[in-house]
């Protein structure tokens, strides 16, 4: 195992070579899902007036704390109409949801705690003072920052700058992220598969891992097994910001991506991480542009995406957060040693009175992709783990995904 690195100083690597992308500006819509490529500085004030936060009658506030309950309905204010004429000491405006508070009043009764009598209303209840109002500013103030740099801009974030009347908004570019599967083996799909022939189905995952990442994949195809074609793919491939090849990065006799990088400047970073899946694992990099050779079965690639390509990808973009997120968990059955590497278990998680437990997927193989489809956390057992029972507790990165059970809300 010389030579192999472990997973931190791997990522370490990886990230010392990322240097974040350049901004552009796209109208709000299209900013879902990307990264503030600057802070964003409110120049209004959300909510722009004080208003109703129910159905009711806006009071003075002082009247109702020395006990006054009955109130004279002067003015009736649907939302979306300004009143500029002050409600008189005594006087009560009927209000609703939204609509701007006139001068005079501070206060609204709800109206399921007044009782209308003629032209006045009672209030059945008391109420505090300032209650159930909506003061301008207590949302946004001029000035503050409401969308810091690096930060993703999900539903939330692109409701508040609708809400601040932004229309276009500066992010971080997308990465294009050139996509390589090797080997003749491989078959995409709408294609027969012949005699020894296996569909390519990393270009697939890499692609959903890339997208979900935030990036542009471009799908070059498949390499067959032979070096002018494996070169003229990979030119093709380092015009991008990342490239990911997969298969072509062991020792074998048709093995052509390692040499072909390097003929094309790519200097090799690492080749070889203490992990199973995952070891034969390269990165490199020819000026900004880093490259990644993953390994040819799909666990092993998948994983090797999730560890260190995903990191770098959000990076690029300058986000802020880039890992995913973890718990700790006790294994729900025995877990076997380990030798010289870690090793990362697709699991499900349970969460009970104790905590969370996890359980593997079945068959933990690199090529079992099914073992991916079925997980939603990934298990970290360490290098030289002498084997326990279960009630063992490990590190568990969690992937995304829905679950069937409803959450023990409170």
């Amino acid at each position: 195992m010389a030579g192999l690195l472990p997973i931190d100083a791997a990522i370490d690597i990886v990230l010392a070579a990322t240097r974040p992308l350049s901004v552009e500006t796209v109208g709000l819509l299209e900013a879902l899902g990307r990264t503030a490529g600057e802070d964003v500085v409110s120049h209004a004030q959300v909510p722009p007036f004080d208003n109703s936060a129910m159905d009711g009658y806006a009071v003075d506030g002082a009247a109702l704390a020395v006990g006054r309950t009955t109130f004279r309905v002067t003015v009736e204010i649907p939302a979306g109409r300004y009143v500029g004429e002050p409600v008189g000491p005594g006087a009560a405006a009927k209000i609703m949801t939204g609509a701007p508070l006139p001068p005079g009043v501070d206060t609204v009764v709800p109206v399921e705690l007044t009782r209308p009598d003629g032209a006045e209303v009672r209030v059945l209840e008391p109420v505090e003072p300032g209650a159930n109002v909506r003061g301008a500013g207590e949302d946004v103030a001029v000035g503050d920052v409401v969308i810091p740099r690096g930060a993703r801009l999900g539903p939330a974030e692109i409701g508040l700058l609708a809400s601040l009347g932004v229309e276009q908004v500066t992010v971080a570019r997308r990465p294009r992220v050139a996509v390589l599967a090797t080997g003749s083996e491989l078959v995409p799909p709408g294609q027969p598969v012949g005699p020894g022939q296996i569909r390519d189905s990393n270009s697939f995952t890499a692609f959903g891992q890339v997208r979900e990442a935030g990036g542009e994949p471009v799908m070059l195809g498949i390499a067959r097994d032979e070096p002018e074609e494996t070169r003229r793919l990979v030119a093709a491939a380092l015009e991008a910001d990342v490239v990911i090849t997969s298969g072509g990065v062991s020792v074998g006799e048709f093995d052509f991506v390692k040499q072909v990088q390097e003929e094309l400047g790519v200097e090799r970073r690492f080749w070889g991480v203490k992990t199973k899946p995952g070891k034969p694992l390269a990165f490199g990099a020819r000026g900004r542009t880093l490259v990644f050779g993953v390994p040819g079965n799909p666990v092993a690639a998948m994983v090797s995406f999730e560890l260190y390509i995903r990191p770098a990808l959000l990076a690029l973009q300058g986000r802020t957060a880039i890992y995913r997120p973890y718990v700790v968990a006790a294994s729900a059955e025995p877990v076997t040693g380990t030798k010289e590497r870690t090793e990362v278990r697709r699991c499900r998680l349970e969460r009970g009175n104790d905590g969370w437990t996890f359980t593997t997927t079945g068959p933990q193989g690199s090529g079992i992709l099914r073992s991916m489809v079925l997980a939603d956390g990934l298990a970290f057992v360490p290098a030289g783990y002498p084997g326990g029972a279960a009630g063992e507790r490990f590190l568990v990165q969690l992937l995304d995904g829905s679950r069937p059970e409803r959450p023990p809300y409170p």
